[in-house]
């Protein structure tokens, strides 16, 4: 043996694993042509300290000298699939197989690349041979069992699972597996059930407990769980876990004290990767106080953790892009997955509010056809999860009686869904309509939710009902259609359109994009707003008249405008926007900065709360000034909600693009400051064309960049037309089909029943 891998066994043997590390590197270095077992030996360790770039490197070099090394082919792949490079590491597990046919090692490695890729039916083959040759391994046995559930083969995983416990009574893995694995398909007694048997192997396992705690969760008991994580944190206020769950719970109602929960697990152990991001997603969700500073802290955090995405699961990849996305560090989003990559494994794990991110980095077709097939994918697992769960239908009502309107979401209340849905409420048409809202709301109610509720028939408020409940309540009512108007929204439950408990079922106003789900039959739209391909819907579009929105009364207050243009006071024209920054781009913000660099003198204001933050300014004024645009130039307005008299100091809204503002665009024309935007291919590319087009102002429109700077720098020197419609606007929409909100109510509701008596009729004559 060489001094060096001698100096390496010496490190090892003492515990010192980057000094062995560095002899080993420095081994095979200096001698390329080292045995095979120094490169093992490297590359296991490298591995181990989860050096895994490096790692891979130094597996591919020994792969040049020894290419039929079975456990090097086998280290390559392993560290291929830490890298979330799948499909290269299929191959290397393969190659490994070809060599020593015999070794179980790379075919249960083969097999977890499978289900990473959800090819279940593969990796099910896998274990099975493996579980034939060795029946009473348990990990065998478990990733059976999950190759088996992710296909919707629930009982034969159960039955696998409750094996490897007769097995072992004490292994932890396999309880939780079949604990979860019951409790994701809603059968939350025989969880807790079989949580308590558990217990009674392995009394006061913190593993378990915490099993316990998502249990009472999934099966809508977030009051328990609360009191069970209290009672327990009284006993044990130094146990992480338990700083770290309660925040989770709690965090949507109590955000303060959730970051000081979270805060604290971190503390408790500062290597651990889930309560760090835990606390980065508190930071950047922290409406109190300064909240630019929170998303700061949490950006900052983010940073320190990115060295580490090889060890991220889907969830840190979320909280992390939608923290990075806060602050406009697009290196930074990019470096955690490139578009196709993250939005598919956002998907596959069934998290549908990440792909709302994904809208803004649309650059082409293809990304528009592959945005499509992310939501698809979604869908076609939860419509997988509800067919093994159907609903139960109660015998048909008698015929004659009035139409069944189901409205579903958790926004029905003081938010911009339920200030957009008000006309259909305050014009609602009981003569042919029974309507139900259905909420999950976990907030104290308010004026608007108790206005809606004295309007409609049923308001059915259930904050802690699972999906295969909620979705059993709608099934129960025998609704004749069913519109989903929040998407995956907070506190809104999409997944009940998957069980398809009423006949009919589309989707309005809460999600700018096709939802994923084929049990939606519809999505309500306008000439405007309606997409210029069909793939671009999954849907059928079900087509307004005239405006697919219209502006409740809380759009309609006298909120007061400041006489005069601020161009006319200041010396110099101001471009703006209220947007959000997840509707940002680097192409978006350069395409603002040209038009700031050829306006002589004029400025850029950001009304958004995350101007108090450093980073979100520093990389802001990055992108404009990459177009010549100095940071004096730029301003911030820092503000949350009462954001509007802000709009007194803008002469000139730009519009985000691809993503449009909707809200945002309704806010600017209001308060008689005119917008241009961009229009694009798919629904989201289309919402301010189809406010615009309604209000009367569809030349401020266009499908092409240049003349998108063409016209914001033609109406910035057009004094006297912004003069006008600062003082006309609002007349303007007053008077336009975004006013006109009976009108739009008649439309909708005659819409929906000529949906309904068609299918109706359709049924009648087959």
């Amino acid at each position: 043996m060489s001094d060096r891998l001698a100096a390496a066994q010496a490190a090892l043997t003492a515990g010192r694993r980057d000094e062995a590390i560095e002899h080993l590197i420095a081994a095979v270095d200096e001698d390329a042509a080292r045995p095979s077992p120094a490169y093992r030996a490297l590359v296991g360790q490298l591995y181990g300290a989860g050096r895994y770039e490096e790692g891979l490197a130094y597996a591919r070099k020994a792969l040049e000298r020894h290419p039929r090394d079975y456990d090097l082919n086998n280290s390559y792949g392993v560290l291929l699939r830490k890298l979330r490079r799948q499909p290269e590491a299929v191959k290397a597990l393969e190659q490994a197989i070809k060599l020593n046919p015999k070794a179980m090692a790379a075919q249960q490695n083969l097999g977890n690349v499978f289900l990473d890729l959800n090819e279940n039916a593969r990796a099910e083959a896998i274990f099975t041979k493996l579980v034939r040759l060795e029946p009473r391994n348990l990990e065998f046995l478990r990733l059976l069992a999950r190759s088996l559930s992710k296909q919707g083969k629930v009982e034969p995983a159960l039955v696998r699972l409750r094996q490897a416990i007769s097995i072992r009574k004490d292994n932890v893995d396999c309880w939780l597996d079949l604990v979860g694995l019951l409790n994701e398909e809603y059968r939350s007694q025989e969880a807790e059930e079989q949580l308590e048997r558990a217990l009674g192997a392995l009394p006061g396992n913190r593993r378990l407990l915490e099993g316990k705690v998502m249990i009472l969760r999934r099966g809508g008991q977030g009051a328990r769980a609360e009191a069970f994580m209290e009672e327990q944190l009284a006993l044990h206020p130094e146990a992480a876990w338990l700083h770290y769950q309660l925040s989770s719970l709690i965090g949507d109602r109590n955000r303060e004290r959730a970051c000081a929960l979270a805060r604290r697990a971190l503390e408790l152990e500062p290597g651990n990767l889930d309560y760090a991001t835990s606390l980065i997603e508190n930071l950047e969700r922290n409406r109190i106080g300064d909240e630019g500073a929170h998303i700061e802290e949490a950006y900052q955090l983010g940073l320190r953790l990115l060295p580490r995405k090889a060890e991220f699961g889907e969830a840190a990849t979320k909280i992390l892009t939608e923290t990075f996305i806060r602050v406009a560090d697009y290196e930074a989003v990019e470096a955690l997955g490139d578009f196709t990559t993250v939005g598919r494994n956002w998907a596959s794990s069934g998290r549908h509010s990440a792909l709302l991110k994904q809208l803004s980095r649309i650059g082409n077709d293809d990304d528009r056809r592959e945005l499509v097939e992310q939501h698809r994918i979604w869908g076609r697992m939860a419509e997988s999860a509800a067919a093994r769960r159907p609903v139960k239908r109660p015998p048909p009502r008698a015929p004659g009686g009035k139409i069944r309107l189901g409205l579903l979401s958790s926004d029905l209340r003081q938010h911009p869904v339920g200030y957009f849905a008000l006309p259909l409420f305050d014009h609602i048409d009981n003569e042919r309509f029974e309507v139900f809202v259905y909420s999950y709301y976990l907030g104290k109610e308010d004026p608007a939710q108790r206005y809606i509720t004295s309007k409609v028939s049923a308001y059915r408020w259930s904050p802690e009902i699972n999906v295969s409940a909620a979705a059993q309540q709608i099934a129960d009512d025998q609704l004749d259609i069913l519109i989903e108007l929040g998407g995956s929204t907070h506190m809104n439950k999409l997944e009940v359109m998957a069980y398809k408990a009423a006949p009919l079922q589309a989707s309005w106003l809460g999600y700018p994009h096709s939802a994923g789900l084929a049990t939606i039959d519809y999505f309500i739209c306008d000439q405007y707003s309606r997409p210029t391909k069909p793939e671009y819907l999954i849907e059928t579009p079900l087509e307004m008249p005239r405006s697919w929105v219209a502006l409740g009364k809380a759009f309609f207050a006298e909120r007061e405008i400041t006489p005069g243009l601020p161009s006319d006071r200041n010396g110099f024209i101001t471009y703006g926007t209220a947007n959000n920054p997840h509707k940002y781009n680097p192409r978006m913000l350069r395409a603002w900065a040209r038009i700031v660099a050829a306006t002589p003198g004029s400025k850029f204001a950001f009304i958004r709360p995350e101007g108090s933050g450093a980073s979100f300014r520093r990389n802001i004024e990055a992108q404009f000034a990459l177009e010549g645009v100095s940071p004096d130039r730029l301003v911030f307005h820092v503000i949350r909600g009462a954001h509007l008299p802000f709009y007194n100091e803008v002469d000139l809204t730009l519009d985000t693009f691809p993503l449009t503002g909707g809200t945002t665009t309704t806010e600017s024309l209001w308060m008689g400051v005119p917008l241009v935007t961009l229009r694009g291919e798919m629904f989201h590319e289309r919402l301010s064309y189809s406010i615009l087009s309604n209000a009367g102002l569809g030349d401020l429109c266009t499908d092409d960049l240049d003349e998108y700077q063409r016209l914001a720098l033609q109406l910035a020197a057009d004094t006297d037309r912004r003069r006008a419609l600062r003082t006309g606007l609002r007349d303007m929409i007053r008077n336009s089909a975004l006013g006109q909100t009976e009108q739009f109510a008649r439309d909708f509701y005659d819409m929906l029943h000529r949906a309904v008596t068609e299918r109706a009729g359709a049924r009648a004559t087959a």
